[in-house]
């Protein structure tokens, strides 16, 4: 699941709407809506992306949330490490490799390290 699919599914469950109601509302099916919770599909482009806040009525930062949600959320995502050293290449790789096996914990930990950079 991705972050924006989280967001997604929580808005929806807040709100006691199913994936059906909102797939109709939106003009997809709900295998889409549920591939793109599930994070099967990749990230959803703008246009979509505000056609959710007009269906949930969301304003100001929480539609800026969610479209910041939408940018990070692409599930298979590329990391081009040409032109930059050994060490980069190796570690996204590394990486690659590993992410299935690290805890919630790991990651918040390797994100602030990324974010402090």
């Amino acid at each position: 699941m991705t972050p924006f699919g989280k967001a997604i599914r929580d808005l929806r469950e807040e709100r006691g709407i199913t994936q059906k109601q909102m797939a109709k509302a939106l003009n997809v099916t709900p295998a889409y809506l549920s591939a793109l919770e599930h994070g099967h599909r990749s990230k959803p482009n703008w246009h979509f992306v505000q056609r959710i806040i007009g269906y949930f009525n969301i304003i100001w930062d929480d539609a800026e949330d969610l479209m910041n949600l939408a940018g990070i959320s692409d599930p298979k995502i590329t990391i081009d490490t040409s032109g930059l050293s050994p060490k980069a290449t190796e570690t996204a790789n590394h990486l690659a490799k590993k992410i299935a096996r690290l805890s919630d914990n790991d990651l918040d930990d390797i994100k602030k390290i990324i974010d402090g950079a």
